[in-house]
C-alpha cells in the first residue's frame, strides 16, 4: 500500500493510505483517464448569473437537493485551466453529494461552460476575486447556509489565494477550503509543462486558450486585434497575450502575482491541501520551505498524477479521490 505523507505544523499527525490500480498507476494514465472520461450525465441544475464589478458576467450551476434546506451545506466547486462546470472531477462530485442532501455550485470561470460569450475579460490564475463575489452572491440568497469552497488545480491556486487573501475575514463566508492538484507556484508549474515530456499538455491546454482568445475576438468587435501564433509555449502565451491584457508588466510579474504560495500561511479557516510527488504538471514541494499554521493540512501522495487518484477507497469504487473529498467535506 503506498501511503500519504504528511506536511502539518500541528501536533497530530495521521495516516491517509492511496493505493492505485496496477494497471494505471502511471502518472500521466492517472491524469489522463481521470480528466478525460466520464461516464455519468450532468445533474439537472439551475443556473445563476453573477455580475462583476467590471460588467462582465459568470455562470454558477447550481443543483440544489429535493429536501435541502436553507440551512444545509453548500460546496462551491472551482474547476481549472480549460474546463468548465462540465468538467468530469465537478460532474462527478455533484453527483456524489446531491444524494446525501448537499447542495453543489459548479463555478464557471469568466467565459467558460454555460458563461461563454458573458465575460468580455479573460479569467487567469489569480482571479479570486470573481470567486469571491459569487460567494456574496450565494450568501445574500441562503446567509446561513455554510459554504466549502474547493478548487481543482488551477482552480486550486485560486480559492487558495482567495482564502489567503481574506485571512480571518473568510469565517463569515466560508466553513472550510480544499485544494487539488493547485499549482501554488506559477512559473514552476509552466516550467514543468514545458518539459518535452509534457509536450502533450501544452499543446492540448494552448490549442484550448488560443480558441477562446480567438471566440472573444469575433465576439467583442472592439477587444484589439490578436494574431496568435499556431504553436506557443504557455509562458509564451502569458508573456504575449494574458499579462498585458490584464493588466501586468511581464509573464514574471503575473505569476509573482498571482501564485497563492505567497499568502497560504495566511489561511485561518480549516484547509486541506492534496498533492501527489508524481504530478507531471505542478511541484509537490512548493509549500516545503513555509510554516504553515495547525488549520492547514498539506497531504503529500507517492502516487496520483495531476488530479488523478484512480483507486479503491476503503476496497470500494474507482474514484479515490470522489470519496475522500466527500469524507472531508462532511468532517468540516
Amino acid at each position: 500500500m503506498i501511503s500519504v505523507v504528511i506536511v502539518q505544523q500541528g501536533n497530530m499527525s495521521q495516516e491517509l493510505p492511496f493505493d492505485p490500480f496496477p494497471f494505471i498507476d502511471d502518472p500521466h494514465k492517472q491524469t489522463i483517464i481521470s480528466s478525460v472520461f466520464n461516464f455519468l450525465f450532468e445533474p439537472a441544475s439551475e443556473q445563476k448569473l453573477v455580475r462583476l464589478p467590471d460588467g462582465d458576467r459568470i455562470s454558477l450551476e447550481i443543483t440544489t437537493p429535493r429536501e435541502w434546506k436553507p440551512t444545509d451545506l453548500t460546496v462551491l466547486f472551482v474547476h481549472g485551466l480549460c474546463g468548465s462546470h462540465k468538467s468530469p472531477n465537478l460532474v462527478r462530485m455533484a453527483k456524489r453529494l446531491e444524494p446525501l442532501g448537499i447542495r453543489t455550485v459548479r463555478y464557471n470561470m469568466r467565459g467558460c461552460g454555460s458563461g461563454k460569450g458573458l465575460a468580455k475579460n479573460i479569467y487567469h490564475s489569480g482571479r479570486s476575486e470573481d470567486v469571491f463575489e459569487s460567494i456574496k452572491a450565494l450568501k445574500r440568497e441562503h446567509p446561513d447556509s455554510p459554504i466549502v469552497l474547493i478548487g481543482f488545480s488551477l482552480g486550486g491556486n485560486i480559492v487558495l489565494k482567495l482564502a489567503g487573501e481574506l485571512g480571518t475575514l473568510a469565517g463569515p463566508f466560508l466553513k472550510g477550503v480544499i485544494a487539488v492538484s493547485p499549482p501554488m507556484e506559477l512559473y514552476s508549474s509552466v516550467q514543468m509543462i514545458g518539459n518535452p515530456d509534457n509536450a502533450f499538455y501544452e499543446r492540448y491546454f494552448y490549442k484550448l486558450l488560443r480558441a477562446d482568445v480567438n471566440f472573444r475576438q469575433k465576439k467583442f468587435k472592439d477587444l484589439p486585434k490578436v494574431d496568435l501564433p499556431r504553436d506557443l509555449k504557455l509562458y509564451e502565451f502569458d508573456q504575449m497575450y494574458t499579462a498585458p491584457t490584464c493588466g501586468f508588466s511581464s509573464a514574471m510579474d503575473y505569476y509573482n502575482k498571482c501564485s497563492s504560495s505567497h499568502v497560504v500561511s495566511d489561511i485561518a479557516i480549516p484547509c486541506k491541501i492534496l498533492v501527489a510527488e508524481d504530478d507531471p504538471i505542478i511541484s509537490s514541494g512548493s509549500l516545503d520551505s513555509y510554516k504553515l499554521p495547525s488549520n492547514i493540512t498539506l497531504f503529500k501522495t507517492k502516487k496520483g498524477g495531476h488530479m488523478g487518484y484512480l483507486g479503491r477507497y476503503a476496497g470500494k469504487g474507482f474514484y479515490w479521490l470522489d470519496s475522500q473529498l466527500v469524507d472531508w467535506i462532511l468532517a468540516f
